[in-house]
């Protein structure tokens, strides 16, 4: 189909997981990606493979997201190489569960930098060229856990809701530009990581989905496809919830 064809799209922590997925997705329907990562390793380097498969001009930078002068030159990059994103992804993000009482400050600070301040630090760097344009899509990504809450993760949901009320304060900041900016909450997806939860952890998961399965990273950046293409085009402001039921 195509969705996402002749656009320019970045996605942050996009060299494994969901990241991945959506990068792979975007360039399977038509769209340049950009995706940054800590650094250069097997993992980038097979991402951006995939991508040039459908997508020769796509491209890797290695990039610390949480660091604000790193950001900027991924801009300075971008506007030189394309002069123009069309769609920002960010997807960027690390848990240090706990709980409060046992929670060190360094792993609270840590997950707020990492989660949150590299959202801002991407929107703010991209966003004069979006403005400028007057056009473009923000996806930023959230978790239910930043809509319900979670006991031992205090710091991750903290970081996760603190990306709702930006996301709905910049799309009222960025309407009136032609620019969009929306939420994705993801729930129990099946990665690497879930999947070595144990048995009893996963059944109690699965029995609180109405859906009574895992996300897969697919359903995630399938989200993400439709809000960042032109199928979303009046959509602003909002948070989708891709959890198979289990926030209701």
């Amino acid at each position: 189909m195509e969705l996402l064809k002749d656009k320019i799209a970045l996605v942050t922590g996009g060299s494994r997981g969901i990241g991945k997925r959506t990068a792979t997705l975007f360039a399977e329907e038509g769209a340049t990606v950009i995706f940054t990562d800590l650094q250069e390793n097997d993992s980038s380097r097979e991402t951006l493979a995939e991508l040039q498969k459908h997508s020769p001009r796509s491209m890797f930078i290695a990039s610390n997201a949480a660091d604000y002068e790193q950001t900027v030159k991924v801009a300075e990059q971008v506007q030189k190489e394309f002069g123009r994103l069309d769609v920002l992804v960010n997807n960027a993000g690390i848990t240090r569960d706990n709980l409060l009482l046992r929670m060190q400050p360094k792993d609270w600070d840590l997950v707020i930098e990492v989660n949150l301040r590299s959202v801002f630090n991407f929107c703010k760097a991209f966003a004069p060229m979006m403005v400028k344009q007057r056009s473009g899509s923000i996806i930023n990504t959230s978790s239910v856990v930043g809509v319900n809450g979670n006991g031992g993760q205090c710091n991750y949901s903290a970081s996760k809701a603190g990306i709702l009320g930006f996301t709905k304060s910049l799309a009222k900041e960025l309407g009136s530009r032609g620019v969009r900016c929306n939420a994705i909450a993801p729930g129990f997806i099946e990665t690497v990581m879930t999947q070595q939860l144990p048995e009893d952890v996963r059944k109690g998961w699965m029995t609180a989905i109405p859906l009574r399965r895992g996300g897969t990273e697919l359903d995630v950046a399938k989200t993400s496809l439709y809000l960042a293409s032109d199928l979303a085009d009046y959509i602003t402001g909002q948070v989708i919830c891709i959890d198979g039921g289990l926030s209701i």
